[in-house]
């Protein structure tokens, strides 16, 4: 829908879909004429339209080892970015297998990221399945009742997370990490 947005609005990368070629005189075009050099030079262009546009998706990919994700943050000045030169920042996942839920207190799983003072998390959230009971939470869990809420944290080393009371019975816990490096 065009003009839809603001011109002051990015409403993100979206690849075209009405570009329409006129290919039935393709086998008469001479290969050396300026029309099928502008047949290249068009499809040159969209090709890298449809690269640019997705190399900046946001990839569905939950795997266990450290993943470039496609989200990109803003620029820090601080790092050098200009307005001429924008350095957009990568954002990295990794999924945690972090099993089951203790029954009391805090359970540390080693996430095996090499963290420096340079990282940035954007995003710590996990969710914990009771395959027996069918019932299903998110972390962190919030509730009115004090015992009952779960707290996760990420340090150095480990993802923690901390149960005010028995969740033993949540055997499976997948939690997301994701960071900027600088």
């Amino acid at each position: 829908m065009a003009g839809s947005y603001s011109s002051t609005v990015n409403p993100g990368a979206f690849v075209p879909t009405t570009n329409v070629w006129d290919v039935s005189r393709l086998y008469e075009v001479d290969v050396k004429s300026p029309e099928f050099k502008e047949l290249l030079v068009r499809l040159y262009q969209n090709i890298n339209i449809i690269s640019l546009t997705l190399n900046i998706k946001d990839s569905g990919y939950y795997v266990l080892n450290e993943f470039v994700n496609g989200q990109l943050f803003f620029p820090n000045t601080a790092l050098g970015a200009t307005p001429s030169t924008p350095l957009f920042r990568q954002v990295y996942r990794k999924v945690i297998n972090f099993g089951a839920l203790p029954a009391a207190g805090t359970k540390s799983v080693a996430h095996t990221i090499a963290i420096s003072n340079t990282f940035i998390f954007t995003r710590i959230y996990a969710t914990a399945s009771d395959p027996v009971g069918l019932t299903y939470i998110p972390i962190p869990y919030a509730s009115p009742v004090l015992a009952n809420n779960i707290e996760i944290n990420v340090d150095a080393t480990n993802v923690n997370i901390t149960v005010g009371s028995n969740r033993s019975n949540y055997t499976i816990c997948y939690v997301i990490l994701e960071y900027i490096k600088s």
